[in-house]
C-alpha cells in the first residue's frame, strides 16, 4: 500500500490549472504549425499564423491563451494500491482548482446552479471522472473546457443498422452545424458505444488525447483518418472564414454496447485544446 497525502493532489492540480491555461501543449502547437504550412486559403493561413502568435504571447507574458479558461474537467486514474491520507481526494482537487484559478488570475466561469446562475467565484466545483486501475500511482489529466466549443457538442442514439455510415454522417452534420462557433480549427472527440453517458465521457476524454496518437485498433485508426479528411473537406476553415483546416484531429474512442443500440457523442474542442497530465 502506498500512501499519498491529499495536499500533494491539491498542489499538483493548482499548478496544472495555471500551466495548462497559459502554455499551450506542445502537441497542439505542433499541429497548428503543421497545418499553417499546408493551409491553402491565404486568409486561413494568416489566421493560423495569428493563432500561433497568440500562443507565443501567452507563454512569454504568462497570460491565458483564451479568456475562457474553461470548466475544470479531470480524469483521475487511481491505482488500487494507493491510499489517500489527510482528507477526501475530491475536496483536494477542488481546493487545487480554487487556488489555481484565484492565484493564476484565471476567469471564474462556474455558476453553482444551472438556472439560478450565481457564480461560485473560484471556478469550482470541478468535474471529476474516476477510474480504478492496477498499480500504486495516480494519473491526473486536466482538460479545461471552454463552452464556445462545448455548446456545439451533440449526442444521438443511432440504431445499429445505421452503422459506420451513420456515425460518419452524424459527425459531419455536427461539425457543419457548429460552423465558426467553436473557434476552429477544432479537435473532435467521438465516443461510440456504451450508454448515453458512457459515450459522452469517452468522447470528452478523447479530446484530451495527445494529437498524433491514434486509436490502437486499425479499424478505428482508419475511421479517424477518414473523418479528419472529410471534416477538413467541409471548407469551414480557420475561425470559419474558409480553408482546408477545419480540424486538427479527430479522436475516436469506443466501448461495448447493447445489441439494440449505437450511442454516439461528438464532443468538440476549440483550437486551444488545452490538456495536461501528471503522474504521482
Amino acid at each position: 500500500m502506498r500512501i499519498i497525502e491529499v495536499s500533494t493532489i491539491t498542489q499538483s492540480v493548482k499548478q496544472m490549472c495555471i500551466e495548462a491555461n497559459l502554455n499551450l501543449a506542445s502537441d497542439v502547437t505542433k499541429a497548428l504549425q503543421t497545418y499553417e504550412m499546408t493551409e491553402e486559403s491565404p486568409i486561413g493561413k494568416q489566421i493560423l499564423k495569428d493563432l500561433l502568435t497568440n500562443v507565443k504571447i501567452a507563454k512569454e507574458k504568462q497570460v491565458p491563451i483564451c479568456q475562457d479558461t474553461g470548466m475544470a474537467v479531470f480524469f483521475v486514474e487511481i491505482g488500487q494500491e494507493v491510499h489517500f491520507d489527510g482528507g477526501y481526494i475530491e475536496d483536494a482537487i477542488n481546493e487545487g482548482v480554487r487556488q489555481g484559478y484565484l492565484e493564476g488570475f484565471l476567469r471564474k466561469s462556474i455558476v453553482a446552479d444551472p438556472l439560478r446562475r450565481v457564480n461560485t467565484k473560484d471556478n469550482t466545483p470541478a468535474i471529476v471522472h474516476y477510474q480504478m486501475v492496477l498499480g500504486d500511482q495516480v494519473k491526473i489529466t486536466f482538460a479545461p473546457k471552454g463552452f464556445g466549443s462545448e455548446n456545439m457538442s451533440r449526442s444521438k442514439m443511432l440504431v445499429p443498422s445505421e452503422g459506420r455510415k451513420g456515425v460518419v454522417d452524424f459527425v459531419l452534420e455536427t461539425v457543419s452545424l457548429a460552423g465558426p462557433n467553436p473557434c476552429p480549427p477544432i479537435v473532435i472527440g467521438v465516443g461510440i458505444g456504451g450508454t448515453l453517458e458512457k459515450a459522452a465521457i469517452i468522447a470528452k476524454k478523447a479530446t484530451a488525447r495527445e494529437i498524433g496518437l491514434v486509436n490502437q485498433d486499425p479499424y478505428y485508426e482508419f475511421l479517424e483518418k477518414e473523418l479528419l479528411e472529410k471534416v477538413n473537406g467541409l471548407g469551414i476553415g480557420p475561425q470559419g472564414l474558409g480553408g482546408t483546416t477545419t480540424a486538427l484531429a479527430v479522436h475516436v474512442e469506443t466501448f461495448a454496447t447493447h445489441i439494440a443500440g449505437l450511442p454516439v457523442v461528438v464532443n468538440i474542442n476549440c483550437h486551444a485544446a488545452r490538456h495536461m497530465t501528471v503522474i504521482l
